[in-house]
């Protein structure tokens, strides 16, 4: 093995945990959208589109719900730092057997929000799974995953 060490941003000297610091880096307009799938019955998508699922309205509960993770990002994920969120838009695509989950954060700063799209749409899921768990117990959450990210000069 090489006596040339890796460097990672996110580990100080001794190897432990610290948070990068961005405080030279120029401002930038950032944008970042991911998505992820919320899986589940037939039916659970017609109680849905019919407002019939006991909990209420799910959409707006889970829209609700990433647009309040992606603001707490930071609380969240040990290293991220807390950002000055502009945008925070969730949106849902209802489909025969799913709810496909796409989250656009924005900001002007220092760091890209790709956790706060990524956190906005896993809490997003999570809260449909929530709303729909009493009616559907195979449910499944996946494919979250970043699919653009931008940085443009202020």
């Amino acid at each position: 093995m090489s006596s040339k060490r890796k460097s990672f941003s996110h580990l100080d000297a001794a190897g432990g945990a610290r948070m990068v610091d961005v405080g030279a880096k120029p401002d930038s307009r950032r944008t970042a959208i991911a998505e992820g799938r919320l899986t589940c019955a037939p039916a659970t998508i017609r109680l849905l589109r019919a407002q019939a699922l006991p909990k209420g309205d799910v959409l707006t509960v889970a829209q609700i719900a990433g647009i309040q993770a992606a603001k707490s990002t930071s609380a969240l994920i040990p290293l991220c730092h807390p950002l000055a969120l502009t945008s925070v838009d969730v949106t849902f695509k209802v489909q025969r057997d799913s709810i496909g989950v796409r989250a656009t954060v924005r900001t002007t700063g220092q760091t890209g929000v790709e956790m706060e799209a990524l956190t906005a749409v896993a809490v997003a899921a999570l809260a449909l799974y929530d709303m729909c768990k009493a009616v559907d117990k195979g449910m499944t959450i996946g494919g979250v995953r970043v699919v653009k990210k931008t940085k443009a000069s202020t």
